[in-house]
């Protein structure tokens, strides 16, 4: 699913739930975890949720952007908090 844009982040919310069910579903053809809850079932199988996986690739994407690993001008989308008293570059203004 991450290989698609609208399946691994949809934006509506019946979208979301339709891929939640369709993992959900999924994970409990795993025969011997049939009886065991979501959330358990996931932590067995080393897997996150849709959700922290979408929360996941959002954080890449804006170190990506922010690193200029990708081809894209970083003040498009951010503005850099221009104080450089401690820490590092890459800190953001909080709007």
């Amino acid at each position: 699913m991450e290989f698609c844009i609208q399946a691994w982040s949809p934006y509506l919310q019946k979208d979301i739930r339709c891929l939640e069910k369709i993992q959900r579903r999924a994970i409990k053809m795993v025969h011997r975890l049939k009886d065991i809850a979501y959330d358990d079932r996931l932590e067995i199988l080393g897997l996150l949720s849709l959700e922290k996986r979408r929360l996941r690739s959002d954080l890449i994407e804006v170190f990506k952007i922010l690193t200029d690993r990708e081809n894209i001008d970083r003040h498009q989308f951010f503005t850099p908090l221009c104080s450089h008293l401690r820490g590092h570059s890459l800190k953001l203004l909080n709007p």
